[in-house]
Order: structure tokens, then C-alpha cells, then sequence
């Protein structure tokens, strides 16, 4: 299979999944329905929407949301560009598909964040609705991103001979999330443990372009 097949298949194929999980979601659960995976009390599907960064952060309101929209859009023209160049120069598959989840995950979130409120109904007074008659929730690039994965893992009180913090809930893993923020961290995380060497001679062939001038 060639690096640009590979390349494509990947964003496709992430971006697929992402969106159909989410569309599957905002459309049968209600705002923070929950549901144990494989009847496991710390794996659940859990409905949120989160109208700024990943992980459920949020970011600035309003104007923030719609800052947030235009630079993830950005980002995704970004790394398509770089990667178009990257298969064009042959490098590595493994950087290449890291890249590739990477772009994906941008490209899934930025979706929701652009059209999600121009195509579905509110969530916060019943199951949502697609192509409402009278319209979408929010108007272009101010959509919230749909997330459902929660896993916390432990969930107890702190003891209260702890100062400060004693007594207080604690739990992890606390943030909801979605496909695109797995492909994302999956592909950074892969390129920091496993391919910092391309960093490396990226910036060792960049200390040698004044030397061949």
C-alpha cells in the first residue's frame, strides 16, 4: 500500500468512527445519561458536551468557543499540508500515521465544533434531535464537541488527616472524552516515545542548510 493510501485510510477511518459515535450519542442519550461498559462500574459512556478545548476543558466562552473553532480548522489545513509533504519526502510510515491520528482527531472535533450546532437540536431539555425543523442549537463554528468516554478508575474521599485537602473527592480519571482526543494523544505520545529521533535529524538537516548555501 503506498504512504499517501496509508495516510488517507487512517484520517478516514478515524474520523468515520468518531463521527458516527457521536451522532449515535447525541441522538439516544439524554445530557449526562450514563451507561456502564460491559457492566464495569469504572468504564462508561456518559454524554456531555464541551464547548471549548479536549478533555472537557473549557476555553474563554463565547468568543473563546469561536477562536478555539477557527484555530482547530487552521490546524487541520496546517497538518494536511505537512503531511503532504511528509509522504512526499519519504518519511518514516510509523511518523506518518502519528501525524495521520493527529490530523484526524482535529478534523473530528473540528466538525462538531463548526456544523454540530447548525444540524442538531439542544441536548439540555431531552434526547437531540437532527435537521430540527426550527433549526440548530447555535450558529456556525459555535457548536459544543460531543464526548462520552469516562473511566474513573477510583472514585473515593481523601482522608481527612490529609491538611488541605482532606476529606475532598477524589477521583481518576476525571475528564470525558471522544475518539479524536484518543487519535490525538495517541499520535503525540507515539511520536515523543517512539519516534524522537525524527526530531532530531529534522532539526540536525535544518543546522545544515546555511553550511550548503
Amino acid at each position: 500500500m503506498k504512504k499517501s493510501h496509508l495516510v488517507i485510510l487512517v484520517v478516514l477511518g478515524v474520523v468515520l468512527i468518531d463521527q458516527i459515535l457521536k451522532v449515535y450519542i447525541k441522538t439516544t442519550f439524554a445530557y449526562e445519561e450514563e451507561h456502564l461498559i460491559l457492566g464495569l462500574e469504572w468504564a462508561r459512556l456518559k454524554f456531555i458536551e464541551n464547548p471549548g478545548m479536549a478533555f472537557g476543558m473549557n476555553f474563554g466562552g463565547e468568543i473563546g468557543k469561536l477562536i478555539l473553532s477557527l484555530f482547530r480548522i487552521l490546524a487541520v489545513i496546517l497538518l494536511g499540508f505537512i503531511l503532504r509533504s511528509m509522504v512526499r519526502d519519504g518519511v518514516r510510515t510509523g511518523v506518518l500515521v502519528c501525524f495521520a491520528l493527529i490530523l484526524a482527531g482535529a478534523l473530528g472535533n473540528s466538525i462538531d465544533g463548526a456544523i454540530y450546532g447548525l444540524i442538531f437540536s439542544g441536548s439540555y431539555h431531552g434526547v437531540a434531535e437532527i435537521f430540527p425543523e426550527g433549526g440548530g442549537y447555535a450558529p456556525f463554528l459555535k457548536g459544543r464537541v460531543v464526548d462520552m468516554f469516562y473511566f474513573p478508575m477510583i472514585d473515593t474521599y481523601l482522608p481527612d488527616g490529609i491538611p488541605v485537602v482532606g476529606g475532598n473527592r477524589f477521583q481518576f480519571f476525571r475528564p470525558i472524552f471522544n475518539v479524536a482526543d484518543v487519535a490525538i494523544s495517541t499520535g503525540v505520545i507515539a511520536l515523543i516515545v517512539l519516534y524522537r529521533s525524527f526530531f532530531k535529524s529534522s532539526r540536525s538537516k535544518d543546522a545544515e542548510v546555511p553550511a550548503n548555501q
